[in-house]
């Protein structure tokens, strides 16, 4: 049996994509934790940093693995791309 993926969503207040995401993952007993960028222009400078964009939702899986944990970023607002990555 695999460990249990990771899950990172960086979202902001009032961002109806973002609940869209954070609504899909709960209704599906996914844990997940969340970076918020509201106000916080050095936590968008990191996500362009590590994918070229600033905005959100993006939403980070990673392989489960502690010590050498590989991320899968998800930009579009797309659930089945959310599906794919979660799978």
């Amino acid at each position: 049996m695999s460990q249990a993926k990771k899950v990172v969503v960086w979202s902001k207040k009032g961002c109806s994509y973002c609940e869209e995401v954070k609504s899909y993952l709960a209704e599906n007993n996914l844990e997940y934790s969340t970076i918020d960028v509201t106000e916080n222009d050095s936590l968008r400078d990191v996500l362009e940093v590590k994918y070229g964009i600033r905005y959100v939702p993006v939403v980070e899986v990673s392989n489960g693995s502690a010590e050498d944990a590989v991320y899968q970023a998800v930009f579009k607002v797309d659930l089945e791309a959310l599906k794919a990555a979660l799978a």
